[in-house]
């Protein structure tokens, strides 16, 4: 078998699944049917090993989305990863990701979860150190580490469920929530998901991850690694009382925050696009937080969508360029490969929430629930100032790469003939100008009723424009003496670099520790210790018994030298 049908077989497998599942999750939703099955594994006198599955249109819907991701980006990945020798383990990875994806999403059981999330982690880690180098190996190792805090948070959560006699969740979310003593489980839970989708402090694994090949960006970043914590906390969203959700919405508003703030500082595509998912994450913890879980859910996917794309839009022009991927040097690709550009627009203005494109019907939903709810000042600055500055790094990254001046090579010939890739993105595109509609269509049959006055009906539309206006005035900025960035270079920086998070979750996780057990190390294990130690004790030893050898070694010269010496001692004692 050939690589090409490799990638195709596995594409059109994919396909077929996701368009029977995403069929299957409508008959649900419509019978609101769920499907609970549970058999036995192994049954040891009273004690029974069980696998159970939970099918309900949810499950079914995200299944059919991921699975619709994936096959979009293997059949992406045959073009991408053309000419490398390893494609066929990179496309085993790839399956492997999505399947411990679909573990976690059917589980109604903690322990299968756990089979699932740590799936997700391990494979991450192989994909993240994919292009074999010091900055992958890094990247690789601090999301692997990350990712085990939610880990850990997971197991500790399981051994507290030994109070209840089954690890079937599912069963126990309306005990729990009504008791006090089981709230421990809703922190656990909830500082689990924060890992897995990046929420302050725990955000600095997520640009990192972007070592990793496109088409896995592609799918981590839209559907897969970073949902997974959102997607658990919708399930346990009853359990969340009041002070957790209040903490929730609080972290999720500064990531929001945060992360639209570094974008407009950023200048390498692709984190980018990765601190764009971050903003977005922040927005449907929050929004979740505040208890509309369905709400969350239909970002959740409208955003797989248009990210996806993002991304696919992304690696063609990287690939293009020669792997190369600071938009400094892009410029005027509209003429060079107009197909392409057409996909990221569309793509970035989804994001943005343009009207009657699939992020709008979410993103626009989110803001108005927002106004009507009963929230403080200052949620309600995070959300608006976030959703200009999400146009306004869309618009930067627009100005900086699409139009403008081309920067690279004179002589690099460009084109828009991956068709392959082309393809996939078309595909996608169809999705992301329709699925926004018919999703919200589906899952709210009746119409949400808003009720609010001009001016905070115009709000989202009128930040969004000033966002929009500040990205153009930003992306004027060149390095040059009309440049006035570099004066605040400090300020800059802080923005640019996620309020220095990743210096506190390297530095101090791994810089610190290694100066100071190497001072250890160096002092105390191989100083002190050794000097009074094992070392210092033979060396002493050694030279003793090499000098009693030395006087045992009957030499006429020592005798004679020993005889003197006595004769004066003697001589000595006698005057004395």
């Amino acid at each position: 078998m050939n690589v090409i049908s490799i990638c195709i077989i596995s594409s059109v497998n994919l396909f077929i699944i996701s368009m029977s599942l995403f069929f299957l999750s409508l008959k649900f939703f419509i019978m609101d049917y769920t499907l609970f099955l549970e058999w036995e594994l192994l049954s040891l006198n009273s004690c029974s090993i069980v696998m159970g599955v939970l099918f309900d249109w949810m499950s079914l819907m995200f299944m059919s989305f991921v699975l619709f991701i994936s096959s979009m980006v293997v059949f992406y990945s045959d073009q991408y990863m053309e000419g490398d020798l390893n494609i066929n383990r990179f496309i085993i990875l790839v399956l492997m990701f999505v399947f411990s994806m679909m573990l976690l999403i059917i589980s109604p059981n903690l322990i299968s979860i756990l089979l699932g999330w740590d799936g997700l982690g391990l494979v991450s880690y192989c994909l993240v150190i994919y292009y074999q180098n010091v900055k992958s190996y890094n990247a690789g190792m601090l999301t692997a580490l990350m990712n085990r805090v939610g880990d850990v948070m997971l197991l500790i959560a399981i051994a507290w469920m030994m109070n209840y006699g089954s690890w079937n969740y599912i069963f126990y979310l309306d005990y729990m929530k009504n008791d006090n003593y089981m709230q421990i489980i809703g922190l656990l839970i909830m500082v689990a998901a924060m890992t897995k989708s990046a929420q302050i402090p725990f955000s600095s694994w997520l640009p990192a991850a972007m070592a990793a090949p496109t088409p896995v960006s592609a799918l981590v970043h839209s559907s897969t690694l970073v949902t997974a914590g959102v997607y658990l906390l919708i399930r346990f969203n009853v359990i969340l009382n009041e002070n957790l959700s209040l903490f929730l919405l609080l972290i999720s508003t500064l990531t929001m925050f945060m992360a639209g703030l570094g974008a407009n500082f950023e200048f390498d595509l692709k984190k980018i696009i990765a601190l764009s998912t971050l903003s977005q994450l922040g927005l449907m913890m929050s929004i979740l937080s505040m208890g509309n879980y369905k709400l969350a859910f239909f970002h959740l996917l409208t955003h797989a969508l248009f990210k996806a794309l993002l991304f696919m839009c992304a690696g063609a022009i990287i690939h293009n360029l020669k792997d190369m991927q600071d938009i400094r040097f892009m410029g005027n690709l509209m003429i060079h490969m107009p197909l392409t550009c057409i996909c990221m627009n569309i793509a970035n203005l989804a994001l943005c929430g343009m009207p009657f494109l699939a992020g709008f019907y979410s993103k626009d939903l989110i803001l108005e629930i927002v106004c009507m709810d009963y929230i403080n000042m200052l949620i309600f600055f995070f959300f608006f100032i976030s959703t200009g500055l999400t146009m306004c790094y869309s618009l930067r990254l627009t100005y900086y790469s699409i139009t403008g001046e081309f920067n690279f090579y004179s002589f690099h010939s460009l084109n828009d003939e991956g068709w392959i890739m082309l393809k996939s993105m078309l595909m996608m595109v169809i999705s992301v100008v329709f699925m926004g509609s018919i999703l919200s269509w589906l899952i709210f049959p009746t119409p949400i009723m808003i009720c609010l006055p001009i001016e905070l009906k115009i709000l989202a539309l009128t930040v969004s424009l000033i966002g929009g206006w500040l990205g153009y005035e930003m992306s004027k900025f060149s390095i040059s003496w009309l440049s006035n960035s570099l004066k605040f270079y400090s300020y800059s920086y802080f923005f640019g670099y996620m309020w220095f998070m990743p210096n506190i979750s390297t530095f101090s996780m791994n810089y610190m520790p290694l100066i100071l057990s190497y001072n250890l190390y160096k002092n105390f294990d191989q100083g002190w210790n050794e000097y009074f130690g094992g070392q210092g004790m033979y060396m002493n030893m050694k030279n003793n018994s090499m000098f009693f050898q030395f006087l045992q070694n009957n030499n006429m010269k020592i005798y004679l030298t020993l005889i003197i010496l006595w004769l004066v001692m003697l001589l000595i004692f006698m005057f004395i």
